[in-house]
């Protein structure tokens, strides 16, 4: 029980950004016309300043 509360607990500083700054979510949608024809493309990611992670659809 006491590592459940202290689980909880240490995510709950992470999230609000007690421990540093918080991250910060990012998101793209794009739409292209060319000699091939018409693609799309998506990235969704976080950052926080100094970390950066993304995917790209």
């Amino acid at each position: 029980m006491k590592r459940a509360v202290l689980l909880i607990g240490i995510m709950g500083l992470a999230s609000c950004g007690a421990d540093g700054p918080p991250m910060r979510p990012s998101a793209n949608v794009g739409l292209s016309v060319g000699s091939g024809g018409v693609s799309t493309n998506a990235s969704v990611g976080a950052s926080n300043g100094t970390v950066s992670i993304g995917v790209g659809l």
